[in-house]
């Protein structure tokens, strides 16, 4: 099989080993993510965005089945406008990751959600990419980034990392009956060497200074009201002892 794109690597034996635990990853965050418009951006082949419960729910790609085609870099929709943007494997095959979270911090909404994943430098998995050099097949070319990385990333863009998870602990071995061999190093990394998983999903909220709700100052009005009471009365009274008089 000729592995062409990350979406031709997703249908491997390794890709299917990944897929299966990001999905229940970002189906757990997103569920828990409430607005009115969600965006993917990147592999429009996947959903997912299929356990989040807001009315609009698109993709955008530079190719394939997209309902948008655009560049993550330059995403064409206005400035605080949507509620969550996900981005699976979009940043380590990006010539310029950070713009491409300057987009998405330009694009949500105040307290609006990104949650992203990535490949793990810091693994197993980065090994083999180091081994591999950025030439090789897909996943192996990337730019892997340390989520520490990206923390510090979205922290400068007023981004506040509110969860961080790793998992797919086991050897990048190609073969499905290797990986499951390997599949109790998942519960012995999770627990032992948690942040050496070579896959990691984080979710940021973007966080506006100075923001507050503004409400009816309800109680300002019947103080007034409350004070101005003992003044009319006084008129009533002094215009009823000169009626008198």
């Amino acid at each position: 099989m000729s592995i062409l794109s990350l979406t031709d690597w997703l249908d491997t034996p390794q890709g299917r080993y990944l897929l299966q635990w990001e999905q229940a990853m970002l189906d757990r965050l997103v569920a828990d993510i409430f607005g009115y418009h969600a965006l993917q951006v990147g592999l429009p082949e996947v959903d997912f965005l299929r356990a989040n419960r807001m009315p609009f729910r698109f993709h955008s790609a530079r190719f394939g089945s997209a309902v948008v085609v655009a560049r993550a870099e330059a995403l064409p929709f206005a400035s605080a406008s949507l509620d969550l943007v996900v981005l699976p494997h979009v940043l380590e095959f990006s010539a310029t990751p950070h713009q491409v979270l300057r987009e998405v911090e330009r694009v949500l909404m105040p307290e609006g959600s990104v949650v992203l994943s990535g490949f793990n430098p810091y693994s197993l998995w980065g090994l083999r990419r180091v081994a591999a050099g950025r030439r090789g097949a897909f996943p192996w070319r990337g730019q892997y980034l340390s989520p520490f990385r990206i923390k510090d990333w979205m922290t400068l863009l007023g981004m506040e990392t509110q969860a961080a998870g790793f998992g797919c602990f086991a050897p990048a071995v190609r073969s499905e009956q290797w990986l499951a061999r390997w599949r109790f190093m998942d519960d012995a990394g999770a627990r032992w060497w948690p942040v050496c998983g070579a896959a990691y999903v984080l979710h940021g909220i973007k966080r506006v200074q100075g923001m507050r709700l503004i409400t009816p100052n309800w109680r300002e009005k019947r103080a007034t009201a409350k004070r101005m009471a003992p003044i009319a009365e006084r008129g009533r009274t002094s215009a009823g002892t000169r009626k008198t008089q």
